[in-house]
């Protein structure tokens, strides 16, 4: 009878083990734990001067508890209805301060215990700094005054943070206009508690309205009324001495710009009706200017609500829109037009046009010139001079003017007419600097103006400063990295009359750490920061950049990793894992280009394979995974034969070197790099095993579009059918470990995606595991999860991969 009793317990645990298993948190082996568990350098900011650095120091992780609070979903927000702020935020805990000529770092005093600072502001005059603190109760504002590096707080926990940063700084130095919970807020409604008094109903009114498949939308009469309490606030000014003065009574305020010269501010309120399926930034919305001190001015613009949009990327609502202060002005608005109603499939000489609306706005706007592409940005310059730039996403052109705001009939100048996926032909960024109102405006000295590239080319990356002539169109190379062995990365311009600049500079085994760089002088480099580095157990691991060719000759790469002291010339064939993320293009010449440096820090994170290097694996790592479809044909037409090719042709170029054993290949990606993953498995007999993260497998449920695909479900049924690893799990014959976080805030890749799966795969016979990550959104988060799921995917490689 016993034995009975033991062999019924094992059979029923046999079948419980196939169909769930209780586990508790694990942690991965030593090897990937001493690099996955370490200390997190601080990030640095400095002032515009380049005078004073700050350090902001940050838990290398959040805890389950950070990510186990109260949270509201509400029109595309994500809240904590106790405090007030986001429950994304990641925390910095600590301050510090330093002369960037010095040596030794200053630590903040009289920050709060156990600091959980965000929304970092410096003032305009650099003397001050602004920041949030959370509290268990709400969010306060603080102030830290840089030459005492002593921290004060100006507010009790009654600052709204609820859509982001919650305060600007007035041109004055002295005054803060902050967005307060209003002295009569209602408590928040519960969902769960209060009784609805009637169904939810929608209707449609027979427009077309191709929408993405957006998360966290309001559903019910309980979220609107929890939203519009939640972004309720009142306008207040705030002087720092901590008194606070009512500037405007409550309202949904969104948006607050303050006009350069600080006489004029511009605020933008949300307005009903609400949707249910479209985000807040689609609500009407009503845009007004007051003067300083509080007086309406005029109505600027209004904006009703938009759930119907035209198809396409390029697709924008009608009426006014981008509209900013021009920064060279005193209170000047800027805004953009379409002229083509917003929508793309519409055939017109210019899509956009832009204006110039002066306050106090007693003339009409005035327009200054007009796009042939969608407008994309501005930097202003001087009254005759700006850099205009406009792009078109279905040829991937993006076009750089020059233009002169004061003569609309002076046509632009063309200076560069180029594929934005082209990065070789990138010639790189036009510099500001900031002007009397503390404003960027161009960076000019008399006709020239400053670029900086990145410098990507064939042989490598070799960033490089040009001095670029307004008047003859001409460019003269100032400064080129000519780093081999290293990684530079010019940050920004300090003085371009003595040749100073700010660099960042790395190495393979050399965290990347910050420098004064003299272009005009030979090796003149002048350390400001000095972090070492935290993974010296990877420090000799090779690493580099190989390159090679698809079967239909185009050259893709990929970052090569081989474990601390392996033989090349024994050639031991070991395990290869591959990581990767399909990109889609529209030619050729761009999908071939690599932006991989061999150079850059080798920073081990959950977000790749670069820990396994360490356990005997080699680690093909960012694999050039191109999707291209030239013409009239779409990169998706052929998405699974070039994913395929992909795949084989990293594998073979591994194999050609003699490092691996082919068969015994795993791959692995995140979200759109997960959907690749699960096709690769499905489509090929490429490889042993597949780690898919966070992804979407049934591309039906996101019928108008997914990541570059404009074409909805029911024009290219075949397409989205063919994509789809659910419509294809019967031929799923390889195991695949599915990942996805509980709280996943990514549009269109929902839990349920994964969940739906693993039910096909489970149900048709295929060999899978599901781990479900608690509380975690689309990007992970607690050390908890992280550590677990390190541990799930060594298991996983070791049982079906290595052994």
């Amino acid at each position: 009878m016993k034995l009975k009793v033991t062999l019924f317990l094992f059979l029923n645990f046999g079948f419980f083990a196939l169909a769930q298993e209780n586990l508790t948190y694990q942690k991965p082996s030593k090897s990937i734990l001493d690099l996955a568990d370490y200390e997190k350098a601080p990030t640095v900011a400095t002032d515009t001067k380049n005078e004073n650095i700050l350090f902001m120091y940050r838990n290398t992780y959040k805890t389950l508890d950070d990510l186990n609070q109260d949270e509201l979903r509400l029109a595309g927000l994500r809240i904590n209805p106790t405090t007030n702020i986001s429950s994304t935020v990641t925390y910095i805990t600590n301050l510090k301060l330093r002369k960037v000529s010095g040596k030794n770092e200053i630590q903040v005093a009289g920050l709060p215990q156990n600091p959980k600072i965000s929304n970092i502001l410096w003032s305009p005059n650099d003397k001050k700094i602004l920041f949030s603190h959370t509290t268990a109760t709400g969010v306060e504002l603080w102030v830290l005054d840089v030459a005492s590096a002593q921290a004060t707080r100006l507010t009790e926990a009654t600052v709204n943070a609820n859509l982001g940063n919650p305060f600007s700084w007035l041109p004055d130095n002295e005054t803060i206009l902050v967005k307060m919970l209003p002295k009569n807020r209602q408590p928040l409604l519960d969902s769960k508690k209060d009784l609805p008094t009637g169904p939810i109903v929608s209707t449609t009114s027979g427009e077309k309205s191709q929408n993405r498949t957006y998360p966290d939308m309001l559903k019910n009469k309980n979220d609107e009324i929890n939203f519009e309490n939640a972004i309720t606030s009142e306008l207040y000014k705030v002087s720092l001495n901590g008194n606070a003065v009512l500037f405007k009574e409550a309202a949904m305020f969104s948006g607050e710009k303050i006009s350069p010269d600080g006489n004029y501010i511009m605020l933008t309120t949300i307005h009903k009706p609400f949707s249910y399926v479209v985000p807040l930034y689609r609500f009407p919305s009503k845009t007004v200017v007051y003067d300083i001190r509080g007086k309406e001015i005029k109505t600027v613009n209004e904006v009703p609500l938009f759930e119907i949009m035209p198809k396409g990327f390029m697709a924008v609502r009608k009426g006014k829109r981008e509209m900013a202060w021009r920064n060279d002005k005193p209170a000047t608005l800027y805004y953009a037009v379409a002229l083509d109603e917003g929508n793309p499939a519409n055939k017109v000489e210019y899509r956009d046009e832009l204006f110039l609306w002066e306050a106090p706005f007693t003339a009409e706007p005035v327009s200054f010139t007009k796009t042939p592409q969608r407008f994309n940005d501005i930097v202003w310059g001087t009254d005759n001079l700006a850099v205009l730039s406009d792009q078109w996403y279905d040829t991937r052109n993006t076009k750089t003017y020059l233009i002169n705001p004061s003569n609309p009939a002076q046509a632009p100048k063309v200076i560069t007419d180029r594929n934005y996926q082209d990065v070789y032909s990138d010639p790189g960024n036009f510099q500001t600097k900031k002007n009397q109102y503390n404003k960027h405006i161009l960076l000019l000295e008399k006709d020239n103006a400053y670029r900086i590239a990145e410098g990507y080319t064939k042989e490598g990356q070799f960033p490089y400063i040009d001095e670029f002539n307004t008047k003859t169109l001409q460019a003269k190379r100032l400064y080129t990295s000519s780093y081999k062995d290293k990684k530079e990365d010019l940050i920004e311009i300090d003085d371009v009359k003595s040749g100073k600049i700010l660099v960042q500079i790395q190495s393979k085994s050399e965290y990347p750490n910050y420098y004064i760089r003299n272009i005009y002088k030979k090796n003149s480099l002048t350390p400001i920061t000095d972090f070492k580095n935290p993974f010296e157990s990877i420090k000799n691991v090779s690493k580099e950049v190989i390159k090679y060719k698809r079967k239909d000759g185009l050259e893709l790469s990929g970052t090569l990793y081989l474990p601390a002291g392996y033989d090349k010339a024994k050639k031991e064939k070991l395990p290869l894992l591959i990581w990767a993320y399909p990109a889609e293009y529209k030619d050729r010449n761009s999908a071939s280009q690599s932006t991989q440096n061999s150079n850059e820090f080798t920073l081990p994170y959950y977000g790749s394979f670069v820990y396994w290097v360490t356990k005997g694996y080699v680690v093909l790592d960012d694999a050039a995974f191109p999707i291209i479809g030239e013409g009239t044909t779409e990169p998706n037409d052929n998405f699974i034969s070039q994913l395929v090719d992909n795949a084989a042709a990293a594998i073979d170029a591994v194999d050609a070197l003699g490092y691996i054993n082919r068969k015994k290949v795993a791959v692995g990606g995140h979200s759109y790099g997960a959907f690749m993953t699960a096709n690769l498995l499905t489509h090929s007999n490429l490889f042993a095993c597949g780690i898919a993260r966070s992804g979407a497998y049934n591309r039906t449920l996101t019928p108008f579009g997914f990541q570059t695909e404009q074409r909805n479900y029911w024009e290219v049924p075949e397409v989205y059918n063919t994509m789809s690893p659910f419509m294809n799990a019967d031929k799923m014959k390889t195991p695949i470990l599915l990942v996805h976080g509980e709280a996943d805030n990514n549009p269109g890749t929902f839990t349920l995606q994964t969940e739906r799966y693993f039910q096909a795969l489970k149900g048709l016979g295929a060999n899978a595991r599901m781990v479900i990550l608690p509380k975690e959104s689309h990007g992970y988060a607690a050390k908890e999860n992280i550590l677990h799921l390190l541990w799930e995917q060594d298991q996983f490689l070791e049982k079906y991969l290595k052994n």
